[in-house]
């Protein structure tokens, strides 16, 4: 009798088997003559090997399904292993509506023509600029799009970074340590992973190193090679800061650099780093800037309202 075993590597083994294996009892209808056994991340099946050949192969189509959606269920299962091979998906290179399949299968979508075209400039160029006011979905897109190029393999990690400083707050008066004192500051970035991917695999992804969410001062002397990098919040770089972080740029290295001129929380009489950038780096071939307005706002209705009325008194300022 032959055996084979599979492991799942980046897959919660309690999601995939399903409450109670209940997704193992469905595999073992559909392969009657097979005996097969769940222990841990493992499965081990016994039988004839065509039988086995055919159930390795339905099973990494489950495996891929999972990574894309992030999740398994019943119909899914019966549909992936009823299929004929002609009935499997081929994934279109303009599928490109949907970025990310979500937590519990939400639909990640660049929703607004800017981010749209947000979307388009990435794909063509190694480095973006977006810029917008709040709530523009300049940064929640820009982690969409890392997470894609790191499902895809195109990238074999995610680097997202933003200055600290912060509406004038020092981070000397912030409780605990390195790590602690610097979350309030990467939560939006947190934020945007944690609807993106489960968060057992958020949590083993931070640890090894996969996704690195790190102040401005952690890139000084590092090259970012095979990377997806984010610098959020630029608004608020100095101009030796944009230097030091556009020059990190290393092979086979994306850069989206997300900010809002309006917002810049640096002392006075201090350059926006951002601010230069945009002016120094228009004309050259292969960076981009797309811009982001109260048009692309997808919070509640009342915040386009709230950026227009400061719009007014700024304006008189």
């Amino acid at each position: 009798m032959n055996e084979i075993i599979l492991e799942l590597t980046e897959i919660s083994p309690r999601e995939f088997f399903g409450q109670q294996n209940e997704h193992i009892d469905l595999l073992k209808k559909y392969f009657p003559k097979l005996k097969i056994v769940a222990r841990g991340n493992k499965i081990k099946v016994y039988g004839d090997e065509e039988l086995l050949e055919e159930f390795e192969k339905r099973f990494d189509l489950l495996t891929q399904h999972f990574i894309k959606y992030n999740k398994l269920d019943e119909n899914s299962i019966e549909r992936i292993l009823t299929s004929s091979e002609d009935d499997q998906p081929k994934s279109s290179k303009n599928s490109g509506e949907t970025l990310v399949h979500g937590v519990s299968g939400r639909l990640i979508k660049a929703q607004t023509a800017n981010q749209r075209r947000l979307v388009d400039a990435s794909k063509n160029n190694d480095m973006v600029f977006a810029i917008g006011p709040a709530g523009t979905g300049k940064t929640y897109t820009g982690v969409a799009l890392a997470v894609k190029a790191l499902k895809e393999k195109q990238v074999k990690k995610i680097i997202l970074t933003r200055p600290a400083v912060e509406a004038g707050e020092n981070l000397g008066f912030l409780p605990g340590d390195l790590k602690e004192k610097l979350d309030p500051y990467m939560q939006p970035l947190y934020d945007a992973l944690r609807d993106m991917i489960p968060a057992e695999k958020l949590v083993h992804y931070i640890e090894n190193g996969t996704i690195q969410i790190a102040p401005m001062a952690f890139m000084r002397g590092r090259t970012l090679d095979n990377a997806f990098v984010i610098l959020d919040e630029a608004q608020n770089t100095t101009h030796a800061q944009m230097k030091m972080f556009l020059t990190r740029m290393g092979r086979n290295a994306r850069f989206l650099i997300t900010g809002d001129p309006g917002q810049i929380d640096l002392p006075r009489r201090t350059i926006s780093g951002l601010k230069e950038a945009l002016l120094i780096l228009q004309n050259v071939p292969g960076i981009e800037v797309i811009y982001l307005d109260d048009k692309d706002v997808i919070r509640h209705k009342l915040v386009k309202e709230v950026i227009e009325a400061y719009k007014t008194i700024e304006h008189h300022n």
